[in-house]
């Protein structure tokens, strides 16, 4: 049986209250779900979304345990074990989990986790305070400042970026693309 955006909500609420988390899963999570149709994987959008929302699920109250604690807290709640492996692989090389992102689910959100962050934290320097009239040339020039928004790995979005056979600015390009779909972002 599927496991659903409502169950996933309901699951991340559990172990997240804070706003900004909270943002951040529903962004990435209408992100995953936008990659999944622009690559042919429409049939898979639920699921797609579903990895978005569940990513960070222990990072809230398990910070030092990140995407170690959240396979386990997953396989409690009965998520399928393809949801939590794709879960678990974003934070290859940044945390003690080493699932390497394999898929190309698993490569999309490795590259764009981090970069919805600094797009996001961008947004709200521009005077409309939103992504939907933001160039690539505003992330590029963000994303080579490395004091703007220090949290968002540089290293993993490009490695991400690579992975995937992409150029930073597609991936810029689509990521923004995205972020414009998505409900979640203002």
């Amino acid at each position: 049986m599927a496991y659903t955006g409502e169950q996933a909500w309901e699951l991340l609420t559990t172990y997240n209250e804070g706003e900004f988390h909270l943002h951040h899963a529903r962004v990435v999570g209408d992100v995953m779900r936008w990659f999944a149709a622009e690559l042919g994987h429409a049939d898979e959008a639920d699921e797609w979304e579903v990895v978005g929302i569940l990513h960070d699920l222990d990072f809230e109250r398990f910070p030092e345990e990140h995407c170690v604690r959240g396979q386990q807290l997953m396989r409690e709640a009965g998520v399928p074990e393809d949801v939590v492996r794709s879960c678990a692989s974003h934070g290859w090389g940044e945390t003690a989990c080493d699932v390497r992102p394999e898929s190309e689910r698993e490569l999309v959100l490795y590259a764009v986790d981090e970069l919805t962050g600094l797009i996001g934290a961008a947004a709200l320097m521009r005077p409309s305070g939103s992504v939907d009239d933001m160039p690539v040339k505003s992330v590029r020039k963000k994303f080579k400042d490395k004091r703007f928004a220090e949290g968002c790995s540089r290293e993993v979005i490009r490695r991400g970026a690579e992975m995937l056979g992409w150029e930073l600015d597609e991936l810029f390009a689509r990521t923004l693309e995205a972020m414009r779909a998505s409900d979640a972002v203002a």
